[in-house]
């Protein structure tokens, strides 16, 4: 078994208030017997770090004590508490970063991403993975193939949202389906969509260079919502009839009724996207005339081992646009708050600069 030389203390780069990141140095966390402590290697930013960042909250969750950002991570494992099993100190592993009670109707019933006691890295009031180290309960980390790069094991945490939506919309091989925003989520959506057999994929973004890379990934057909029309587009693949499945992951009112027009009569929309209003007038007539389901998708439960299984095979260096050490911590936030057109996914390296 490896032997890790652990210091006592840890670099951790903290949200104090809106657009304010402090790097400050406190204590290696402590483990308890069923916890792993795990040296961060590489952290992915989400948008919910950017919005975070720039607004100290997003709906009821608020930041009011400096909090730690960062939750698609991946890293070693250096130490393990005396009740684990599953992995080993050594082991290079994935981070699922929702730590679920186990106990609950939600958990037992397989569906542990709506447990109401999740303890979700990054969000308040739970500090995430900007840090050298973190601590995470055994059950919640996945060993990686020697071969996976620890980046590529951050994304299987977006990645997972893409796969969830799809089981969600019951999206079978053959089927065809759009997917509206091309950030992260909507990007490994279609990595997701032509592993599981899609006939036709069609994307959907107002950021020409987030429709190329998602062509890159396996996309059949880019649609630039600023000067095409949707509506052509899915004609011309689908015949007119509309597609089997639509998915939206960028929380925009419009681009979620966009799809309701763009799938057959009996089509399944999957809603990822959080959008900055509560409500949305939709067609409620269109609606059940044509029978179209609505499906939400709340992050995703028993995805990890598949996506790391699937995600390996596919190169996505494409998606990998900007690198940071953890002292920069806050310079890849803003990177990604104000880049939207060039920046795709900004990592961190915890351990940069050591």
């Amino acid at each position: 078994m490896p032997n890790f030389e652990i210091p006592s203390t840890m670099k951790a780069a903290y949200l104090v208030r809106p657009m304010d990141v402090e790097i400050r140095e406190i204590p290696v966390p402590e483990i308890a017997d069923d916890e792993v402590l795990i040296r961060m290697e590489a952290v992915g930013v989400c948008g919910s770090d950017v919005h975070y960042y720039e607004h100290g909250k997003i709906g009821r969750y608020v930041v009011e004590q400096p909090l730690i950002l960062g939750h698609e991570c991946a890293g070693t494992i250096v130490r393990a508490g005396k009740a684990v099993t599953n992995v080993s100190v050594g082991d290079r592993v994935a981070v699922e970063p929702g730590v679920t009670c186990g106990r609950c109707p939600a958990c037992k019933a397989g569906r542990y991403n709506l447990c109401p006691d999740v303890q979700f890295l990054a969000t308040p009031p739970v500090h995430g993975a900007f840090a050298e180290y973190i601590a995470h309960r055994s059950d919640f980390v996945y060993r990686i193939p020697d071969d996976m790069s620890f980046e590529k094991a951050s994304l299987v945490e977006p990645f997972s949202v893409g796969v969830h939506a799809l089981r969600r919309a019951r999206f079978q091989a053959g089927e065809s389906v759009v997917i509206m925003g091309m950030g992260p989520v909507g990007l490994t959506a279609v990595i997701a969509a032509k592993q599981a057999g899609a006939s036709a994929i069609v994307v959907g973004d107002v950021e020409q260079n987030r429709l190329d890379v998602a062509m890159a990934l396996g996309a059949t057909k880019a649609v630039n919502v600023r000067t095409e029309s949707l509506p052509d587009a899915i004609a011309s693949v689908a015949d007119g009839v509309g597609l089997d499945v639509g998915i939206e992951t960028a929380g925009n009112p419009a681009a979620l009724k966009s799809l309701f027009t763009a799938v057959r009569r009996g089509g399944r929309i999957a809603i990822v996207g959080l959008p900055p209003i509560e409500t949305n007038d939709l067609n409620i007539p269109m609606i059940v005339d044509n029978e179209i389901e609505m499906i939400g998708v709340f992050r995703y439960a028993n995805t990890y081992p598949a996506g790391i299984a699937l995600l390996n095979s596919v190169d996505v260096d494409v998606l990998l646009t900007d690198t940071y050490g953890l002292e920069d911590a806050g310079a890849a936030l803003e990177r990604a708050r104000t880049n939207k057109a060039g920046s795709i996914k900004v990592m961190v390296y915890p351990q940069r600069g050591k």
